[in-house]
């Protein structure tokens, strides 16, 4: 998912493929060889199903299901083995939910604690999809939405032994990466050879950007800081496991250290991207490798301020795993602190793209948040009331994160640590900017005819993201409230009524998550999932998700289901507006499953 701009479309031919794409400023857009792939997204699901989170609900959690209003009042939750009644409810009262121009009700059966495996059954209607009640129910979910970072590692081949069918050889090793003449420097010039390698593919593509790594790798480090015990323990898989390190941090290591290579060891400066000159077609790493050199463009002030505050949350963390990382918590100290003093020499060096670079830009004009956030991250690193100071707190709004608004990472992380921050921390503030913006949330949905804090304006491009990044928000404000063990909050109700929704208790009747649910994506605009022969797509990716200004439409080969927003999904490799996978969607996919599926083991 690149979308950045959605002001300019211009034509573009990718003559190697034989194909037609349309270029949307930053984003990948690279047409799939064949439009004969099917969709998996039913026009009339709202009027049809009982919807569910198709994974399930642990035993403590709000448990709710969306069905069609009609003239029913009561449901049944009955045994999905046997099909018999095990637990009456009274359905809610029958709203119009205006994304999907839909009346529905509202099952709740959080009273439900017995584990089992159920559907919920109502008179006239179809029984829903299976799910599961029971502790440890989101564990291969959160442990699958990891692993799918690993599927999109750059350098390396992914064996037969970890990857199953999804085997392939290395690609990109990028130990040859060239000086882009927009990042030319006193000492490295244009044309210089550096080596950059590791890293995540960013998304669909085989590019790799800073500005998206930045907050990437920050929700997962959120997520072992706010969890080290539940994440400490949790088994992926993955090449380095067993290493004494946890798994989640072997993988987040795969990126910071490629990160740490892309800073120019003369000024600190931090290259924007490494990318090819233009989106690779519908192959595979290793046939991608081949089309030619590799560069590092422009040195930028996100790229820096991103880097900064990552970097430091790194040095935070890894200064625990001295003994397997010698050396690594100080360097990451000392390359943050570089980072942020380039920034401060250039503060407006904003990305522009140059004229023969056509990959995703991340381009961002407004650079405050990414001050404030950098600020934050180093004063919790430092203890240096200066960095507090240049946060401006008291002009640092807290707003749901995304790759191009990252304040609300920066209170995020004074919230988390606010019981060891200096005197000049304003805790009351920190505490009241999470509940302010968490309490918006849970009143938006309150007032949902669906029970999410979900409206039309939010059906745009990494829709489930939204959906995660507000749960992240509000599980937050969670961690600040005293509520005894296995006594859900307002705010935790909500948030697991948003993973409800990305699990499949929304309109378009799909878990949003490869691999995971009744029925989910089957052919996202990802290009391994697409090239590798296989039929299934790599697991454990969040896709897109509905979104209203389908922007892909008329290059896609079969129309989208509906106009309506959260109808506007289309699972077909064509639809990179809706159906793309990148890297910051899938990590609020770790902490809110992580965080959620860690109900009763506190």
């Amino acid at each position: 998912m690149r979308y950045r701009t959605l002001a300019v479309l211009t034509g573009l031919a990718i003559a190697a493929m034989g194909a037609t794409a349309a270029y949307a400023q930053g984003g990948d857009i690279t047409a799939a060889p064949s439009a004969a792939a099917s969709m998996n997204a039913p026009t009339a699901a709202v009027a049809s199903r009982i919807q569910v989170n198709q994974i399930g609900y642990l035993p403590a959690a709000a448990k709710r299901a969306t069905v069609p209003a009609g003239t029913a009042q009561q449901f049944q939750l009955v045994d999905a083995r046997t099909g018999q009644a095990v637990w009456t409810g009274k359905l809610g009262p029958a709203a119009l939910w205006k994304p999907a121009q839909s009346k529905v009700r509202i099952a709740d059966f959080t009273a439900l604690t017995t584990p089992g495996t159920y559907r919920v059954r109502v008179a006239g209607l179809p029984d829903s999809d299976p799910f599961t009640i029971g502790v440890g129910a989101y564990d291969p979910l959160t442990a699958g939405a990891i692993r799918a970072f690993y599927f999109n590692r750059a350098g390396i081949a992914l064996t037969p032994e970890l990857a199953g069918p999804f085997a392939r050889p290395a690609g990109h090793p990028d130990t040859r990466v060239l000086i882009h003449a927009s990042a030319a420097g006193p000492k490295r010039k244009a044309g210089d050879v550096i080596s950059s390698p590791k890293g995540w593919y960013d998304a669909g593509d085989y590019n790799k950007y800073i500005v998206n790594s930045g907050i990437t790798v920050y929700t997962l480090l959120a997520a072992y800081e706010q969890m080290p015990d539940r994440l400490g323990a949790l088994k992926v898989g993955l090449p380095e496991s067993g290493n004494g390190l946890p798994d989640l941090l072997n993988e987040a290591l795969w990126n910071l250290d490629w990160m740490l290579t892309m800073q120019d060891p003369d000024d600190g400066g931090v290259y924007h991207k490494l990318t090819n000159p233009s989106f690779d077609g519908v192959v595979m790493p290793d046939v991608a490798t081949r089309s030619g050199d590799r560069v590092v463009v422009q040195k930028s002030t996100a790229a820096a301020l991103d880097f900064a505050a990552v970097i430091a949350v790194g040095s935070r963390v890894f200064k625990d795993f001295e003994k397997q990382r010698p050396g690594l918590s100080a360097r990451m100290l000392a390359a943050a602190r570089a980072a942020w003093d380039w920034a401060q020499a250039h503060p407006d060096a904003i990305y522009r793209q140059p004229p023969d670079i056509h990959t995703g830009d991340y381009g961002d004009p407004t650079l405050d948040d990414e001050f404030a956030w950098a600020a934050a991250e180093l004063y919790i690193a430092t203890g240096d009331d200066a960095f507090y100071a240049a946060m401006k707190p008291a002009r640092t709004t807290m707003t749901v994160p995304s790759w191009g608004d990252v304040r609300g990472l920066a209170w995020m992380s004074l919230a988390t640590h606010r019981e060891r921050l200096s005197p000049a921390a304003d805790r009351a503030l920190i505490e009241r900017r999470i509940r302010d913006l968490a309490d918006a949330l849970v009143a938006k949905g309150k007032a949902s005819a669906w029970g999410v804090a979900l409206d039309e304006k939010d059906f745009n491009w990494g829709s489930n993201s939204n959906a995660l990044n507000e749960a992240m928000v509000l599980l937050h404000a969670d961690r600040l409230e005293a509520v005894r063990p296995g006594q859900a909050s307002a705010y935790r109700q909500a948030a697991q009524a948003l993973l409800d929704y990305v699990m499949g208790r929304n309109p378009i009747g799909m878990s949003m998550v490869t691999g995971f649910g009744t029925r989910s994506p089957m052919h996202p605009h990802h290009r391994p999932s697409e090239a590798d022969r296989v039929e299934a797509p790599v697991p454990g990716f969040v896709v897109g998700g509905a979104n209203a200004g389908q922007q892909d439409l008329k290059g896609c080969p079969v129309p989208y289901p509906s106009p309506l927003p959260a109808l506007s999904f289309l699972d077909h490799f064509c639809s990179y507006a809706s159906n793309e996978v990148a890297i910051n969607w899938n990590a609020p996919l770790v902490y809110v499953s992580a965080a959620l599926g860690g109900e009763g083991r506190r």
